[in-house]
């Protein structure tokens, strides 16, 4: 009786260590990656930090083409924050748009994480 109060406990202590780590882990609300300088008449140049999707297209219009993919954090068993999957906007002759979505309370919501300008995309996925 005594083991299995002392692996409740032991297992209730990893839980508090470990719990507040997962929650808060992952990218900070407006960190934005860029790679490359988008030309400042393109339309990339528009596209500022802290935007979602929808923001986005309406700003620029639609991408030429998108992918979407999970993440790896979507298999963690306590995992409750976000970027559980990602969206690629392709953008012909501007680059590559990558919005993070997933968490909780995130249903239908994509933040812009990561610019990437590149003016020689061809706008489809390979």
């Amino acid at each position: 009786m005594k083991f299995k109060s002392l692996v409740a406990m032991v297992s209730l202590a990893v839980l508090a260590v470990y719990a507040p780590i997962s929650l808060s882990a992952g990218r900070s609300d407006d960190a934005v990656e860029r790679i490359g300088t988008p030309a400042p008449d393109s339309k990339f140049a528009k596209v500022h930090d802290g935007m979602y999707s929808k923001e986005i297209m309406d700003l620029i219009g639609p991408p030429t083409d998108q992918k979407s993919y999970q993440t790896g954090k979507a298999f963690i068993p306590f995992h409750f924050g976000s970027d559980n999957y990602r969206t690629e906007f392709h953008y012909k002759g501007e680059g590559v748009l990558t919005f993070s979505g997933g968490g909780m309370g995130e249903m239908g919501s994509l933040k812009l994480i990561r610019i990437e300008a590149n003016p020689a995309e061809s706008g489809y996925i390979h």
